[in-house]
């Protein structure tokens, strides 16, 4: 299969060198050439422009830093995608991912959004997944050749869902480390060492997900009734967290909206409700 990978930072070097390993002709271009050499010693050909790079390829896999280099660079090689598959990896939003596969559907080609769930020396091993949307038909045609980069997973017909997933994923990753980059902070003041206590996070948090399927239950049904940890119990107790903090010499910035939630739900008559009454909180803010 001839690929076409556009954008050689980590991410895009990774694509490559995947494509290599599993034996496909493999043409790279980026906006500094110099970044191509390596690839070029293992294999790759080197377009010299835009247009040249979506020629030589059926499948065109694009990974910038944002959607406005993205539009930059296939406007420039406009002229050559009718009947190509453009597959974007770029990091961005659903708005950007929809407004982007109309505008290539206007040159004439297929489109796929992707979502990477990894990092760039996951990439071409096992645990590595990129999440697609847009066109179905692209999708099962080079499934084969995108397979070579990660374990591929189909979202559906729109191509907002790829980005959409992808955010919502890395939203409870950043939360999920932000409180633990708190912990550390606290803990950190009284010098006990983060390696002593990250096996206890571990195993903390390994239980606490154990509970993320019947939370899932709680969203879906709108059922929110609990008998183990109410909002009011919720309420009444977390302030001890900012609390403590605070005596610690510590930021509050990662705590304060969390407990600003929990306080509005229990001030709107909440308070006998589990904390997954929060999501309808967040789908409501109050006017600023």
């Amino acid at each position: 299969m001839k690929v076409t990978v556009m954008g050689l930072g980590l991410m895009g070097t990774a694509l490559a060198e995947a494509l290599l390993r599993n034996g496909h002709e493999t043409t790279v271009w980026n906006r500094s050439p110099a970044k191509a050499a390596p690839l070029v010693g293992k294999g790759a050909a080197q377009a010299r422009t835009p247009a040249e790079a979506v020629a030589a390829s059926d499948l065109v896999i694009v990974c910038l830093s944002v959607y406005a280099n993205v539009q930059d660079v296939l406007d420039e090689a406009a002229g050559a995608l009718a009947g190509r598959t453009v597959a974007n990896l770029t990091n961005g939003t659903p708005r950007q991912a929809r407004a982007m596969a109309e505008r290539v559907a206007g040159h004439g080609a297929d489109y796929l959004d992707g979502g990477i769930m990894a990092v760039p020396p996951m990439i071409g091993n096992p645990g590595a997944l990129v999440l697609y949307s847009g066109s179905r038909r692209a999708f099962d045609a080079h499934r084969g050749t995108l397979e070579a980069l990660a374990g591929a997973r189909f979202l559906g017909g729109d191509a907002g869902l790829a980005p959409l997933y992808d955010l919502a994923l890395l939203s409870a990753m950043y939360g999920m480390f932000g409180g633990y980059y708190h912990a550390m902070a606290l803990v950190g003041t009284e010098k006990v060492t983060a390696e002593e206590f990250t096996p206890m996070v571990a195993d903390w948090l390994t239980a606490m997900l154990a509970g993320l399927p019947g939370a899932a239950r709680h969203i879906d049904g709108g059922d929110h009734a609990t008998e183990v940890s109410s909002i009011a119990n919720n309420a009444a107790g977390f302030p001890n967290l900012v609390d403590a903090a605070r005596d610690q010499g510590i930021g509050t910035t990662l705590l304060e909206p969390i407990g600003e939630l929990i306080d509005r739900a229990y001030a709107e008559g909440h308070g006998a409700d589990a904390l997954t009454r929060l999501v309808e909180l967040i789908q409501n803010p109050r006017p600023e």
